[in-house]
């Protein structure tokens, strides 16, 4: 289908175009070197045969699932949606069976793209009228030949404009089925451009994407601002602690991002003399913490910035000068940003913080952030108009995350609303827990979680990743407990699981739901404390038997 509208410099196709004919390298992984240009034919060529593949017919959508790992296929295919005006939808490749099916076809997806290691999850799932595309085949390069000389712009399904619909984005909630947000090309471009800017990104820097790229962080703030700024991008298939370094220094990287606990993963590697000996300048993602980000700074000699902006797009914080340590920033212009008390709506109080900046008063600070101002660039989610309508309630954006704020008006991360315990009738931030517990220099990581009460509410639950030839002592982990002085006295956790590795997402944030599914009843060492303030002891068979009781009496399950 020949184009009859030309993108508009704020569309991705747009930014696409640009590379045409920049001969500088532009994209690699540790196998392929493509230089900008021939990025821009190779999405020029898929676009061409997305066109042919699903041409426009009433009640279809023109939508691709992307089921592959950070391969140069990954951006070859964005790079053909936003020049064929369609959308692609990332498929999470840990999800199986009939959830992966189910996240396949209620995209609408008419082609999947995926590649030979991921065949296995296809097999027996009902994919009616999906035409499938395996990238590593000898099938798959002859049909893409014809469509070599394909330039950008030669074959589109519609009109490409900004409110194109282009990115279907599930998000990783933790309770229920993913939902899908929709980003627009006019949104991905200029979330691209605006991070290009603020972090002084240029065609000399190499942006290193080791985070999956069917997650918008991967894709919105670490490839968009690379292809606004004609910078490079390096791909990790998946990531690995152990391959970063050597691949910022093979690649030359300057710039990457992280989400969850990736960092403590990084830093869990072993030291050596030359881990400074490269060119990354800068970290940008969520959840690093400070303590691990100023380890992260004296050890790599690399800064971490930590950003927020909802992957629907509904808020965002943007760093100002004079941002506090640990602090996200304020409110981006345009958006009012308050912290709010769920069952009131009342703005909760401002934070008090101690001369090293830690939190003293978290039960009244700690509230859910939300955008009085409107939706902000929140697209909405697909086919799904009840998540809509619990995000837009009374003329506000509510962003599910917990926060709170200092007297000057800075914005400070305390985690998922789905994270709150409630333990003896206090609301409690897990984030606010595990911040602190990050302190201890035995930790190498750590997630809290709730379990329930015997009788009625929750308890606290820590899992703690050691650091390399560190041993658990209960005594020690009680001192430290006790001297830190924003530790609450509903917060220091009554079972602590001793895990060799925390269980993680495949966008690498903590699994809580396998976590809490498993509780105190897992087969790695717990301790525990049989009464407020007591010492740590193993939790025994024994012990496990008489608190199964407990529960029992009072009609409740420990998981």
């Amino acid at each position: 289908m020949t184009a009859t509208t030309r993108a508009g410099a704020d569309t991705v196709a747009e930014l696409i175009r640009r590379r045409w004919g920049d001969h500088r390298t532009g994209l690699r992984d540790e196998h392929h070197t493509l230089t900008h240009h021939q990025a821009a034919a190779g999405a020029a060529a898929r676009a061409a045969l997305l066109a042919d593949l699903m041409p426009p017919r009433p009640g279809s959508e023109p939508h691709l699932g992307l089921l592959l790992d950070n391969t140069p296929e990954y951006p070859l295919w964005l790079g053909a949606a936003a020049l064929a005006g369609a959308a692609a939808a990332g498929i999470n490749p840990t999800r199986r069976g009939a959830e992966l099916a189910r996240d396949i076809t209620h995209t609408a997806c008419r082609v999947l793209v995926t590649q030979r290691a991921h065949l296995p999850l296809l097999d027996g799932l009902p994919l009616p009228g999906v035409r499938l595309l395996v990238t590593d085949t000898d099938a798959y390069a002859d049909l893409l030949a014809p469509y070599a000389g394909a330039r950008p712009g030669d074959a589109v399904l519609g009109p490409v404009g900004p409110a194109t619909r282009y990115l279907l984005t599930f998000t990783s909630g933790s309770t229920g089925a993913p939902k899908a947000a929709l980003r627009s090309q006019g949104a991905v471009a200029a979330a691209g451009a605006s991070l290009a800017r603020a972090f002084g990104t240029g065609p000399d820097d190499v942006h290193y994407v080791c985070m999956p790229m069917f997650h918008g962080n991967a894709v919105i703030a670490d490839w968009a601002p690379a292809l606004a700024a004609g910078a490079g991008v390096a791909l990790r298939d998946r990531f690995s602690a152990s391959r970063f370094l050597p691949d910022v220094r093979r690649f030359g990287a300057t710039y990457f991002t992280y989400v969850g606990r990736a960092v403590q993963y990084v830093l869990a590697t072993p030291p050596g003399p030359h881990d400074r000996d490269h060119r990354l300048r800068l970290g940008f993602g969520t959840e690093a913490g400070a303590v691990d980000a100023a380890r992260f700074r004296e050890r790599f000699g690399v800064r971490l910035v930590e950003g927020y902006g909802s992957s629907e797009g509904g808020a965002a914080i943007q760093r100002a000068p004079g941002t506090p340590p640990g602090a996200v920033g304020r409110a981006a212009p345009g958006d009012d940003l308050a912290v709010v008390d769920p069952a009131t709506r009342r703005e909760c109080p401002p934070a008090r913080l101690s001369p090293a900046g830690r939190l003293l008063n978290a039960d009244e600070a700690v509230g859910e952030l939300v955008n009085r101002g409107g939706s902000g660039t929140f697209e909405g989610y697909w086919r799904n108009p009840e998540a809509e309508a619990a995000r837009r309630r009374d003329g506000w954006y509510w962003t599910g995350d917990l926060f709170y704020r200092d007297a000057d008006g800075f914005l400070y991360f305390a985690g998922r609303a789905d994270d709150r315990l409630r333990v003896d009738s206090e609301n409690l931030a897990a984030a606010m827990i595990e911040a602190i517990l990050a302190r201890w220099d035995r930790a190498a990581g750590v997630a809290v979680y709730a379990v329930p009460d015997p009788v009625a509410g929750d308890q606290v639950m820590a899992a703690l990743a050691l650091r390399p030839g560190t041993a658990f002592d209960p005594a020690a982990f009680a001192a430290f407990l006790d001297a830190q002085p924003d530790l609450g006295t509903k917060m220091p956790p009554r079972f602590v699981r001793i895990a060799p590795a925390l269980p993680l997402t495949a966008t690498n944030k903590i699994h809580r739901v396998a976590l809490r599914r498993a509780s105190f009843l897992c087969a790695d060492p717990v301790w525990w404390r049989p009464a407020p303030g007591a010492p740590y002891a193993p939790l025994t068979p024994q012990a496990l038997a008489a608190l199964r009781a407990e529960y029992a009496r009072h009609g409740r399950a420990p998981a």
